[in-house]
């Protein structure tokens, strides 16, 4: 079930949001420090992680980046102290990766816009109080100035359809979520109206270093667990972890770990140095694919390792695997990560490479 009390407590200790402005209830801290706070609850259990980054990183970016005064206040105070949950509305049952094929509308009438439609694999779709949805205000407009971003709160027309049962990350209240004339106030507007591709484009960065800097934590136990079982298991009169087939396994997954976590750091340094955005792009792109592989593969050779208990639930590495299965999916697949990174460094190439 969707973790209420954990997210109470971590706004108790203000670990939600801990690189916004003091005044809405963050410590004003880095990137740098974001993500050693989603590692670290990556360990707890992927799930954890997913829904403290969906909330209190996703959807407090795109309102303390492009929102107004009265929207922090009302929305992401709250939110950041734990007394309020969200949950971001982008992915619809025709779409996935495909951002600006969004069916949902919204149609302007008076002083609300009313909104129409679907959206799926919501993480909170059980659990949240408030979602920000992406939808489409003018159909007649070119796809980049088509949508605009809203808070919607749950209410009347808002209604959780379908909880998922999911291989893994089970939990977080994953669902879709139905709006049928949901009476959205003008002052719910994220941004400007038909000017969602901006809030979007900000919103890359915390969902897809968000889910690096967290994968990475949750494989770590994998590796702890695998690497404390070799050194006691025996075969063959003495322990397993002296056959080099189980110990370079773990000198593989360590390996991995260290570079996806080497990774990661590199990029929220170049994120808090605000180099060129361009390159952040690629950077974010290749660390989120490349720590989603290297995790799956952690997580792998750990099971690999144990053998036979690790395929049973004696320990938690076999609900590891399931769950960082959704690394490479999520927020972005690693496809469009792997194309991302193709057209952000072919562009890189040929500005270097042009004659004046």
């Amino acid at each position: 079930r969707f973790p209420r009390e954990f997210l109470k407590e971590a706004g108790r200790r203000q670990l939600l949001g801990c690189r916004y402005p003091k005044r809405w209830g963050g410590r004003e801290m880095d990137w740098v420090t974001t993500c050693m706070a989603m590692e670290e609850v990556g360990t707890l259990g992927y799930i954890f992680a997913c829904v403290f980054g969906v909330g209190a990183e996703l959807v407090c970016d795109a309102i303390v980046q492009h929102g107004t005064e009265r929207q922090k206040q009302k929305y992401v105070v709250p939110l950041l102290k734990g007394d309020m949950f969200a949950a971001e509305c982008l992915t619809e049952p025709r779409g996935g990766s495909d951002f600006f094929g969004t069916a949902t509308t919204a149609e302007k009438k008076g002083g609300h816009f009313i909104l129409n439609g679907q959206k799926r694999f919501i993480v909170g779709a059980e659990g949240a109080d408030y979602f920000l949805v992406y939808a489409r205000t003018d159909p007649r407009a070119e796809p980049h100035k088509a949508l605009t971003c809203f808070i919607v709160d749950r209410g009347p027309g808002v209604e959780t359809r379908y909880l998922y049962g999911l291989m893994g990350s089970r939990g977080g209240g994953a669902g879709r979520l139905v709006f049928k004339d949901v009476k959205v106030p003008l002052e719910n507007v994220v941004g400007e109206v038909n000017g969602a591709y901006s809030v979007f484009n900000t919103m890359m960065i915390p969902e897809r270093l968000g889910t690096a800097a967290m994968t990475i934590g949750a494989a770590r136990p994998a590796l702890d667990i695998a690497t404390g079982y070799s050194t006691r298991r025996k075969a063959f009169g003495r322990p397993i972890n002296q056959f080099q087939g189980v110990s370079f396994q773990v000198a593989e997954a360590a390996t991995l770990l260290d570079a996806a976590r080497a990774m990661v750091y590199a990029t929220a340094r170049a994120v808090d140095a605000k180099i060129d955005s361009r390159r952040i792009r690629r950077l974010v792109s290749e660390t989120k694919k490349f720590a989603a592989e290297s995790c799956q593969k952690v997580a792998h050779n750990a099971m690999q390792v144990m053998g036979g208990i690790g395929y049973t639930n004696v320990y938690p590495v076999e609900r590891i695997v399931r769950d960082l299965r959704l690394a490479s999916i999520w927020t972005g697949t690693n496809e469009v990560m792997a194309m991302i990174t193709a057209n952000e460094w072919y562009r890189e190439h040929a500005e270097k490479t042009s004659g004046p």
